[in-house]
């Protein structure tokens, strides 16, 4: 029997967010989605995360949680139509759908709390030279020393080198690091990328490349300081 923690923004009862919870023996307290509300939490074996209104807000709390430091493997409830949606950046240990039947439900919750170490240690840090991006710890460090960024400061970066090459829209970066629920402008994005590029000085400023007209992306440099995943 494992104990699970619940978090929903529903009124309803955790039957109603997924009916084959109710029919399993296992121990659920239901909390809402808010970050604060994990600092004086129950310990649980399990974190389950209501995704199946407010999917872009769920996101980047199950971002938030893979950065931090979950304490328990995630796992998030999703609709049909949400899980489209869903990648694999996400930091999440498995999803389901809340039509699930309880012999399935049962048999992932025994798979993924039994799992001693979670398969994302391979992306857990980014190399790029002498800089390395920690999103278990949330730091980046250049030739060893930490950068002071912002949280949206560390995001941004991360996001960008996430996905080398890739040219985003201002207004892509806005939802992505910043959420739908974001009502500041453009310039938003500007105004951090300078910042950013400010605090990784002139040897690395180039990585966040301006793409006229259009937004920005990560220029990695060639050779030996090329992107390395550990």
């Amino acid at each position: 029997m494992a104990a699970i923690l619940l978090l929903t923004d529903s009124p309803s009862s955790s039957a109603e967010v997924l009916p084959a919870l109710g029919l399993l023996a296992h121990q659920v307290r239901v909390l809402p989605v808010d970050p604060s509300v994990l600092v004086n939490a129950p310990n649980s074996d399990l974190l389950l995360i209501d995704g199946r209104k407010d999917l872009p807000a769920v996101r980047s709390f199950c971002r938030m949680l893979h950065a931090t430091g979950a304490g328990a493997p995630v796992v998030l409830i999703l609709n049909e139509g949400g899980a489209v949606a869903l990648q694999n950046d996400w930091g999440i240990n498995d999803f389901v759908l809340d039509t699930i039947g309880p012999a399935e439900l049962d048999a992932r919750i025994r798979l993924v709390t039994t799992t001693s170490e979670p398969e994302t240690s391979s992306t857990n840090e980014q190399r790029i030279g002498e800089l390395i991006i920690n999103s278990t710890g949330y730091t980046a460090k250049l030739r060893g020393e930490t950068l002071d960024l912002t949280y949206k400061e560390f995001e941004l970066l991360r996001f960008l080198t996430q996905h080398p090459g890739r040219v985003f829209t201002r207004s892509q970066l806005l939802q992505e690091v910043w959420g739908y629920d974001f009502f500041g402008g453009t310039r938003t994005v500007d105004v951090h990328v300078r910042r950013l590029r400010a605090k990784l000085g002139p040897e690395y400023e180039a990585i966040i490349g301006t793409v006229r007209n259009v937004g920005y992306r990560c220029d990695l440099p060639t050779g030996r300081d090329q992107l390395q995943s550990v």
